[in-house]
């Protein structure tokens, strides 16, 4: 009974373990990229992708590609990965390079010492609009970490938001505010003022009844 239960209590603290383990190898890879980048037709744009780990890569392990994806219905195509035979970042294109519209038009703009694998696509086209996807395995990370951009290419860049009137309007409006709490406030303590006058002279016309009282009454016991 006793083997029975050690037994049993050694294969919880395992079972915890391998729990633990889990929670701690999910928490250290993730993988940072913006949602989306806008792009000018016909220019250069980096599409950026970091990620962070609890474990420095080993070459031989470590796994990285892009692939690039349409529309989220398409089927993704690989078009660059880590070349780990030959320890350096090399650009690998899938079978049908025609499927990828960027594939002479895309570099490795990356550092892998700092954990970054970006890449560069030069004059960029309509055609390049799609989904961008960066997966990374770092083992012994567990979790295979995985970013996704949507970039958006337009014949001129929409001006960017102008919050030069926006922040007129909120300093206008907080201006009013101000002014009005001010007024608020102001009316307040005139209103408390005006009640103690008020009330101070109900006590001096009160106090000079009782004196004039007192001093009939005074008058009238000496007659």
């Amino acid at each position: 009974m006793c083997v029975s239960a050690q037994a049993e209590r050694s294969g919880v603290a395992r079972l915890l373990m391998l729990l633990l383990l889990g929670v701690s190898g999910s928490l250290c890879m993730d993988v940072i990229v913006p949602s989306k980048i806008n792009v000018k037709n016909g220019t250069d744009i980096k599409i950026p992708c970091t990620f962070t780990s609890c474990y420095k890569i080993y070459p031989p392990k470590f796994v990285m590609n892009w692939t690039y994806q349409e529309t989220v219905n398409e089927t993704e195509k690989m078009f660059m990965a880590y070349n780990q035979k030959k320890g350096m970042m090399a650009r690998r294109l899938v079978t049908l390079p025609d499927r990828v519209p960027f594939a002479d038009r895309v570099t490795f703009a990356g550092n892998l010492e700092k954990n970054d694998l970006s890449i560069t696509l030069s004059d960029v086209q309509e055609d390049d609009e799609g989904l961008y996807h960066c997966y990374v395995i770092n083992p012994p990370d567990r979790i295979h970490g995985h970013g996704f951009i949507k970039l958006n290419v337009f014949p001129e860049l929409p001006p960017p938001r102008d919050s030069t009137i926006a922040v007129a309007i909120g300093a206008s409006v907080g201006g009013v505010l101000a002014l009005l709490i001010l007024s608020m406030v102001v009316v307040k303590f005139l209103r408390h003022h005006l009640k103690q006058e008020l009330i101070s002279e109900e006590k001096t016309e009160e106090e000079g009844k009782l004196e004039a009282e007192g001093a009939t009454e005074e008058g009238t016991k000496q007659a």
